[in-house]
């Protein structure tokens, strides 16, 4: 693809503070597409997106702390990802909590704030789309 393009666009995007553009540079950086590998770019990104609310960044900065075996701080940014409706973030607080890295009272807290975020986003729209997209 054009990544020459894209990475100037994103980087004036995440320059007025587009989150999404911050998200697709973290994804750029790590996987090498128009630009040199670069870790610590990705990771500014990253939290860049993740702190302005993005959830898949919430996990994947979660996931970034767990490679480095900081459990705590990856669980706390699964734990807001999951509160956000991230699927992904969500099986990963489970997981901690079964290995004892969260108590009964947090899970119970974070699958009640989950769920509440995945009903907020249902609708008979939505509902619609997605039958149309699995025929």
């Amino acid at each position: 693809g054009d990544y020459d393009g894209a990475i100037e666009y994103f980087k004036k995007a995440a320059g007025l503070g587009d989150l999404g553009a911050h998200y697709e540079l973290t994804v750029m950086y790590r996987n090498r597409h128009g630009v040199e590998k670069d870790k610590k770019k990705e990771v500014y990104h990253l939290e860049k997106a993740a702190i302005g609310g993005n959830p898949r960044a919430r996990h994947n900065l979660g996931c970034h702390e767990s490679e480095r075996c900081r459990y705590e701080r990856a669980v706390k940014h699964w734990i807001i990802a999951a509160n956000l409706g991230h699927e992904g973030s969500m099986q990963n607080v489970k997981e901690a909590y079964r290995g004892g890295l969260v108590s009964k009272e947090d899970f119970d807290s974070v699958l009640r704030v989950h769920q509440a975020a995945i009903d907020a986003t249902k609708s008979p729209q939505r509902d619609e789309a997605e039958a149309f997209a699995a025929r």
